[in-house]
């Protein structure tokens, strides 16, 4: 009886781990296609000479980056954007200030994570930045080879199976640091178990940001040893506000001409419509009022510009922000990394990516510089931020989804 319940068991577990292998296979063969005409299109890029064409980006096709001694060997933050960033943040400057030679490498997928990165901690000798290659198996290998790290802190919610296969496979430990994991994720996850739930008994683990995200991932399977409520690490990032010289003499020359100032900061496609309907309706009970809109992307900045010049506001880029007079309607800020700091100057703000279905932006950033906030209905990427906002009465949002036209 025991002989043939351990023979039962064998092949159960090698039909387990040959159903895990194929499902990989399958991904891998899916990226292989995504990543070739992804590499196409920067080829393409480049001979058109397009704006959105970046040298530093063939990292993400495969090149390696040239990294000194001193920032391998050490802990591999991976932050998809600039939202993982600035909660990764919290963490590394933690770190730093308890081993301020530990190497770091810290990894994105998009340029303006990348951007945040130098904006933090462009002067620390021990931290590097580096494209994240595609979820490829001979990149990875590669990838994890050159940067030779001992632990990776994996942010928010990017699991890729192949970065974990190997990483498992290199005896590295993967943790997840401020774990976000929605009920419609956790769902989605749940009808490709095959797939995910392999990384899942490979994370060695889960710090939720949470309790939704805390269950989600026990329900998941994810064992209670392996998960801890760390509550959200934003909420750290208060502390860590510091406004450059620059804004304060913009913030002062503002209040000068006795303007008050709403920002929509972070805004996807249909939110700059929205708010630029709102401010004509505002603007004749309250002349004095300046829009300024920040867009989340860079590479919707002219497009946003277009938008306003349609409605015949009077505009002003970024670079010509000391230019702005009592007759400016609208300041569209074209340029990263300024949208924190350039709260502090605001009379009321919107965060961005919630009325549009994006989940909600970082609400702290403006609750942190004494601003009340406007929401729409979208707040599921940060509820407990959220939620500590709306109880403290900072936050107004709307509670039914309604389209920004």
């Amino acid at each position: 009886m025991t002989d043939n319940y351990s023979h039962h068991s064998a092949t159960v577990s090698v039909i387990s781990v040959i159903k895990t292998e194929f499902a990989r296979f399958t991904y891998t063969a899916l990226v292989t296609i995504v990543w070739l005409f992804a590499m196409l299109r920067w080829c393409i890029l480049g001979l058109i000479r397009s704006k959105k064409f970046e040298n530093r980006r063939l990292e993400r096709y495969g090149q390696l980056g040239e990294l000194v001694a001193e920032t391998k060997g050490g802990a591999w933050f991976h932050c998809v954007s600039v939202g993982e960033v600035v909660a990764a943040s919290c963490v590394i400057k933690a770190l730093l200030a308890k081993t301020p030679e530990h190497p770091i490498i810290i990894t994105t997928t998009t340029s303006t994570g990348a951007q945040r990165v130098v904006e933090i901690f462009g002067n620390a000798s021990h931290v590097a930045h580096h494209y994240l290659p595609y979820d490829l198996p001979w990149l990875m290998q590669r990838f994890i080879r050159h940067i030779q790290p001992t632990q990776i802190m994996i942010t928010e919610v990017e699991l890729w199976p192949n970065l974990i296969h190997y990483a498992a496979k290199l005896n590295i430990p993967v943790t997840m640091i401020n774990a976000r994991m929605t009920d419609k994720s956790a769902r989605q996850y749940a009808k490709i178990s095959w797939l995910f739930m392999p990384m899942l008994t490979h994370l060695d683990h889960v710090c939720a940001q949470g309790q939704r995200d805390y269950d989600a991932y026990l329900r998941l399977g994810v064992v209670p040893e392996k998960l801890t409520l760390t509550q959200n690490v934003k909420f750290d990032q208060v502390t860590d506000n510091r406004i450059p010289e620059d804004i304060k003499v913009f913030g002062d020359a503002i209040i000068a001409q006795g303007r008050k100032v709403l920002i929509a900061g972070s805004t996807h496609a249909d939110e700059e419509i929205f708010w630029l309907n709102v401010y004509q309706y505002l603007s004749q009970e309250c002349p004095e009022l300046l829009l300024v809109l920040v867009p989340r992307h860079p590479q919707r900045f002219d497009e946003v510009q277009r938008l306003i010049e349609i409605q015949q506001l009077s505009l002003q880029r970024w670079e010509q922000r000391m230019e702005i007079n009592p007759q400016t309607q609208v300041l569209l800020v074209d340029a990263m990394g300024v949208l924190t700091p350039l709260y502090h100057c605001a009379d009321i703000a919107f965060v961005g990516g919630s009325i549009a279905d994006r989940g909600g932006h970082n609400a702290l950033e403006p609750a942190s510089m004494g601003v009340p906030v406007l929401m729409g209905a979208y707040i599921y990427n940060n509820p407990v931020i959220c939620e500590t906002l709306i109880q403290a009465r900072w936050i107004i949002y709307y509670q039914e989804r309604n389209r920004c036209h």
